[in-house]
């Protein structure tokens, strides 16, 4: 028995990963009004993401579900205490994260999400998995919410957010990752500088890629 597969946590996962599944981006039309080659654009830019995801502000956008296993067992076999979150979205992996937490017997899962509808969405979801105790939204520019207040040692950080901010998020970070630290990206095909950036073992990383695009890295000192 655990929290992520027992109620009322496994339940709603089910619901909202069922919802996600319905709620793809290729069907919005706000998204189809772009071409393929504008969304890339926007992906991989740092100052004009914002039309992008503003354009995404009703949907989920997840983690898979495999994605959302690894993180509960990556937190788990760390034991760790201590998560930072880029990009919270719905709160799916939020919800992934926070049960390990729980079944390592506390800690704090800070994470950072800009629109504040999915703050919201991500503020009852929580609530109804019964994990709100354990997580801080922080809302508004990851650039600056997770600038302040960290804590001094950081055991897993997920990025899913804006893609091309993922080396400058990990810069604010990086000094306060533990030896053994897991980082995964999600979507990290779109950040070519941040895959060349974990890769390089002069940086101190091993990684590796992970089902399709997500990316895992590991601390090595």
């Amino acid at each position: 028995m655990n929290t992520l597969t027992t109620d009322p946590l496994a339940s709603l996962l089910d619901r909202l990963f069922v919802q996600a599944d319905a709620a793809s981006p290729a069907t919005s039309p706000a998204v189809a009004a772009l071409s393929s080659d504008e969304r890339e654009r926007l992906m991989r830019s740092k100052t004009e993401y914002l039309d992008l995801y503003g354009r995404l502000k009703d949907l989920p956008l997840p983690v898979s579900r495999a994605t959302g296993s690894l993180l509960y067992m990556l937190a788990r076999g760390c034991r760790a205490r201590s998560i930072v979150e880029f990009g919270t979205s719905f709160g799916i992996s939020t919800l992934h994260l926070a049960a390990a937490l729980r079944d390592n017997g506390g800690g704090r899962l800070i994470t950072s999400e800009f629109e504040p509808s999915k703050v919201a969405r991500a503020r009852d979801n929580l609530a109804a998995g019964g994990l709100a105790d354990l997580v801080e939204i922080r809302q508004g520019d990851a650039l600056e919410t997770l600038r302040v207040d960290l804590p001094e040692r950081i055991d897993l950080v997920l990025l899913d957010g804006a893609k091309a901010l993922y080396p400058e998020v990990l810069g604010l970070l990086e000094s306060r990752l533990v030896a053994g630290a897991f980082v995964l990206a999600d979507n990290a095909d779109y950040s070519p500088e941040y895959l060349a950036y974990v890769r390089s073992p002069a940086n101190g990383y091993l990684s590796l890629p992970f089902d399709e695009d997500v990316e895992l890295s590991m601390r090595l000192a």
